[in-house]
């Protein structure tokens, strides 16, 4: 006949393994058991393709919680599926500017949500952000930004806070790029291609017709003549300058005597003319022509100082 168990030895073992159920959880479990966490809802308009429960919650890089819950819910029309997702926020991953943890646990429910509504005016936002590029993985990303305004859905899941959502940046990407790609869509590219294989094919045409090749062999007879010209002109150039300048030299030596001496003669001829002028002055016909002859010296004598001044001006013209 078997003994009765006692009592006492039932309660001892419940205890021992109560004790050992605690020692686990601290153990393995990081004292998470005994945390107090933060739990808000976030609804995202675009896909959830690559979020899964699990998935890290950051601020600026920095983990901070994880995606607890993905769920759908219909509005009470049943005409619109929402995406709630709800995530958990360590707290103490956050630190005061006295240096230790934040501790919510002492909080009412009242306090919590004066936290949370300065949060909100403070610019908390959520965004869909990509992991990895190679696996499409997405994550939760909290970061404050005011410039963005604060869309909340007005729905209630588990009566969790809502923080509003943002558009994700790759969504702000597609869309530029669905726009730019719309713009492009909308040119005229067929007629601008069809335009421009007309122009080459005239340009492919005229630089094959004889016209053009007529004109090319023309050109280059014209380099060439050109060319020889000017060997000719640098080899006798400077032998023609060399005598030009002795000619000028000849003829400013001969002409300047002869210049001279014919300056005099009108000097001479002026002051005839002007004792001419004296004896004439009762004769207004004679005292006219005495005039002109008088003009006709002036215009002489004005030739002869610019023909001393420049007598090369005899073989060249007058210089400008």
């Amino acid at each position: 006949m078997s003994k009765p168990v006692k009592p006492e030895a039932i309660g001892a073992f419940l205890l021992g393994g109560m004790a050992l159920l605690i020692m686990a959880l601290l153990t393995f479990g990081g004292g998470e058991f005994f945390k107090s966490k933060i739990h808000w809802v976030v609804y995202f308009d675009s896909s959830l393709n690559g979020l899964n429960v699990g998935a890290p919650v950051k601020v600026q890089g920095v983990q901070v919680g994880i995606v607890k819950e993905i769920e759908l819910q219909l509005d009470d029309n049943m005409q619109k599926l929402m995406k709630p997702v709800v995530i958990e926020v360590d707290p103490t991953r956050l630190v005061s500017t006295k240096g230790g943890p934040i501790d919510i646990s002492g909080l009412s429910p009242s306090d919590r949500d004066k936290h949370f509504k300065t949060l909100l005016d403070s610019g908390l936002r959520a965004r869909l952000e990509v992991q990895s590029i190679l696996t499409g993985l997405l994550y939760v990303n909290l970061d404050f930004n005011r410039d963005q305004p604060a869309r909340l859905t007005g729905l209630s899941y588990k009566g969790l806070p809502e923080v509003p959502s943002v558009p994700p940046t790759v969504d702000e990407v597609l869309a530029t790029l669905e726009e730019v790609m719309r713009k492009i869509g909308n040119l005229p590219i067929e007629g601008v291609v069809e335009d421009l294989a007309a122009i080459l094919k005239d340009v492919h045409a005229l630089v094959g017709s004889e016209e053009a090749k007529r004109s090319q062999q023309a050109l280059s007879q014209s380099l060439e003549s050109a060319q020889l010209l000017l060997s000719r002109l640098e080899k006798t150039l400077p032998d023609l300058i060399t005598h030009l300048d002795a000619t000028v030299r000849e003829v400013n030596l001969h002409a300047r005597p002869v210049l001279d001496s014919t300056q005099a003669t009108l000097e001479n001829s002026r002051i005839a003319a002007g004792n001419i002028a004296d004896v004439t002055e009762a004769n207004s016909e004679l005292s006219s022509s005495v005039k002109e002859v008088n003009r006709a010296a002036a215009s002489l004598r004005e030739l002869l100082d610019s023909l001393q001044r420049h007598p090369e001006s005899l073989l060249f013209g007058k210089p400008d």
